[in-house]
């Protein structure tokens, strides 16, 4: 894989346009300079908290004996059930915080920007090539950066697009995360059968 498809993998992952419903409900109660500076403590936490991942994910698989295989195929049907999820999105789900409680790490940080799926590819990108984690961390950088410039503009891409045109755009990245996640489920399949 080449740096510039981890960063589409990535991006897709991190899903900025089909967070951002999510992210403004969140953020909602609080004064739009407010909701600036708490979006962007939250996007350097969830980049700090991606960056470890994707330094440690060697000592992560050593330290549990797996094999790159497996996360290979793990990682595809993880990959898989989120994109289904994109395509067929199912009501309510939106994380409430007690009244004028200011976020901080979850929800947004983590899991809706530095998601389970996000930490499990980039685990995926340093187990396959540990000898590419420069090109590993542009394509984690880049990827971070345009759903954070995404996320930072959230009213006026919910503008732009509408309701109707955030999910269409959202089942769009699902159908293009689908055909990753199958790509890494049948490398993983074959690495194991050689």
């Amino acid at each position: 894989m080449d740096t510039l498809s981890a960063a589409i993998m990535l991006f897709l992952i991190m899903d900025p346009l089909g967070n951002l419903p999510i992210v403004m409900s969140v953020l909602k109660p609080f004064e739009p300079k407010k909701r600036l500076l708490i979006l962007a403590r939250e996007l350097v936490f969830s980049l700090l908290i991606l960056l470890v991942f994707l330094f440690s994910g060697d000592a992560i698989l050593a330290f549990l004996n797996i094999k790159q295989e497996s996360v290979s195929i793990a990682g595809g049907i993880i990959l898989f059930l989120i994109a289904l999820r994109m395509i067929f999105p199912t009501p309510g789900g939106v994380m409430r915080l007690p009244e004028g409680e200011e976020p901080f790490i979850v929800p947004l940080a983590i899991p809706m920007i530095a998601g389970p799926s996000s930490m499990a590819a980039l685990i995926l990108l340093s187990n396959q090539a540990p000898g590419r984690m420069v090109d590993w961390t542009m394509a984690l950088v880049g990827a971070w950066f345009l759903s954070a410039v995404i996320l930072m503009f959230s009213n006026q891409f919910f503008k732009l697009l509408g309701e109707k045109g955030l999910s269409a755009m959202e089942r769009l990245m699902g159908m293009i995360l689908i055909m990753l996640s199958i790509q890494l489920f049948l490398d993983g399949i074959a690495a194991y059968l050689k």
